[in-house]
């Protein structure tokens, strides 16, 4: 078992925090296989408060269970409790892990942010829901606090975690 984690980077305005709609945001990947090296072309989606019941090996399933196309390797990847963090002001411009993903077989490669972000203004300003940042950028106006706010240059990668 090997623990990745995704790391976000992004320039924020007026914005205290931002977050995923956690247990029920898909985080969208593309993975590697680590048997074989084979790294699918399609998105997956790995959502924690979903389980699938496809190995008999674990009663309890998995956040994602595939088998690899080319080595036919069983792969499942679990989205480790209590792990998923906001991303906030003091965050702005560095790359912080948000979330923490234990694989067994395929690892993550690629991230998609897409829909589902939540975002909270600054001084106690509105909160946007159901946010998306499929264009890695994202602009709205606050109008409890009179102000613009935006994400911008919003970038990711995953890294291997010690235990």
């Amino acid at each position: 078992m090997v623990r990745v984690g995704l790391q976000i980077s992004a320039n924020l305005e007026n914005i205290e925090e931002l977050k995923t709609c956690h247990p029920d945001y898909s985080f969208f990947v593309k993975l590697t296989c680590t048997n074989c090296g084979e790294t699918s072309d399609k998105w997956h989606d790995i959502t924690e408060s979903e389980r699938t019941q496809q190995d008999s090996r674990n009663p309890d399933g998995f956040n994602f269970y595939m088998k690899c196309k080319m080595c036919s390797r069983e792969n499942s990847i679990d989205i480790v409790e209590k792990s998923n963090v906001a991303y906030t002001q003091e965050d702005s411009g560095k790359f912080k892990t948000i979330v923490v993903f234990d694989c067994r077989g395929s690892e993550p490669v690629e991230f998609s942010p897409r829909v589902g972000w939540i975002v909270k203004s600054a001084e106690n300003g509105q909160t946007f829901e159901n946010v998306d940042l499929s264009e890695d950028d994202w602009v709205d106006y606050d109008e409890k606090n009179s102000n613009s706010v935006g994400i911008y240059e919003f970038a990711s990668k995953f890294i291997k975690l010690k235990k």
